[in-house]
């Protein structure tokens, strides 16, 4: 009575079966990758943001990459801030979801070099083609407290060259291509400002990464996987209440064919 598993609409049924059960099983492992990505994130972030702080010049230089594992250390700079080369970074997010910029100063470094430090965000001007209204920094020395952080290598905006965008104003953080522009060198990624706090809370400086949170990944490895799982269940479900219907139909038409005949009427006299 399985017989109809070898008709087309059948046929092509188990075809899908076989490919969606490997599909729901990566997908579920995609997710699980997620999961374990996101985990080794947060415990990397909260590791480094408790390291004790360090000269930026000890963790990166001129030219330098700054490795994965460096990401988010507490690195201080003492030197003087070059308010002549201050740049904006277009199209950033503040905390609660405003587009403006971030202010983007070299800080030209006490025992030598230059290190970039993002004073963090605010509003842009009402004219894209605009520099922004920003707070000054102090004169001489300071000492600037801060995450450190990589180059930025994409952009969202499609902009590769800065010949296209308006006079200080740039669209990636990039160690690279500020050196370009300072014909000196610059240290290798970035300082995120923590500290000193901005006087009025301007520029905002750009809250800590989040690491606590890791998502509903392994929610959804164990959904996908649970999925690839009902697939073959389904399949037999399906199969087994076909050949039910086709043995009730079968026997509905049999009984029907065996149904005695009525008696035959009599025909009637003729005179």
């Amino acid at each position: 009575m399985y017989r109809f598993l070898l008709t087309r609409q059948w046929l092509i049924l188990a075809l899908l079966a076989l490919v969606l059960i490997p599909t729901m099983v990566e997908l579920g492992f995609w997710q699980l990758h997620r999961h374990e990505h996101k985990v080794a994130q947060n415990a990397l972030i909260s590791r480094n943001l408790k390291a004790a702080p360090v000269p930026v010049a000890s963790l990166t230089a001129p030219g330098h990459t700054v490795p994965r594992s460096d990401y988010w250390r507490t690195v201080t700079a003492t030197g003087t801030y070059d308010t002549a080369h201050q740049v904006v970074v277009r199209r950033r997010t503040s905390a609660d979801g405003r587009i403006g910029v971030h202010v983007l100063i070299p800080l030209d470094l006490k025992g030598g070099g230059t290190v970039l430090v993002n004073r963090g965000w605010v509003p842009s001007a009402a004219s894209q083609q605009a520099f922004p209204d920003v707070p000054g920094v102090p004169a001489g020395e300071v000492t600037v407290t801060g995450r450190l952080k990589a180059d930025e290598t994409t952009s969202a905006s499609g902009i590769k060259d800065i010949s296209d965008l308006p006079d200080r104003q740039v669209m990636l953080i990039s160690s690279t291509q500020e050196a370009e522009r300072l014909a000196r060198p610059v240290l290798g990624g970035y300082i995120e400002q923590t500290a000193p706090e901005s006087v009025g809370d301007s520029p905002e400086l750009i809250e800590a990464p989040d690491d606590g949170s890791i998502g509903p990944h392994m929610a959804y490895a164990v959904q996908w996987w649970l999925f690839a799982a009902g697939v073959p269940v389904g399949f037999v479900v399906l199969a087994r209440r076909e050949k039910r219907d086709r043995v009730e139909a079968a026997a509905k038409a049999a009984a029907g064919e065996q149904q005695p005949a009525g008696p035959e009427k009599p025909e009637p006299a003729t005179a």
